[in-house]
């Protein structure tokens, strides 16, 4: 059991030194590449996943997307009423029949 242990710990140390190596060798334009693409892969990743779901549950991710369009209607009627409270007040000056300006067409 111990060499099975040093052996696995041996070969961890490689890995991490197999790593180092590799990120102090590459130019900067190569590691953008490289995390690119690994940021690609978890999305795709996480793609497959998430249509499985949605294949399986289709009523639970419906129930989800509802309630969260309800939390978002909520929360925005909720900014709206704070800023009307928060907001300035102005007066409307009432305009009387004469003060109108009319076009061409009396209107």
């Amino acid at each position: 059991m111990r060499k099975l242990n040093d052996t696995q710990d041996r070969a961890q140390e490689l890995m991490g030194e197999l790593g180092d190596g590799l990120r102090k060798a590459l130019p900067g334009s190569a590691k953008q590449w490289l995390e690119t693409g690994a940021a690609l892969a978890a999305v795709r990743a996480g793609t497959k996943v998430a249509g499985g779901f949605v294949r399986r549950n289709p009523l639970l991710v419906g129930a989800a997307v509802a309630g969260a369009g309800l939390l978002w209607y909520a929360a925005r009627q909720r900014a709206r009423r704070q800023a009307a409270l928060e907001g300035q007040a102005r007066q409307v000056r009432a305009l009387r029949r004469g003060e109108y300006e009319q076009d061409d067409y009396g209107v």
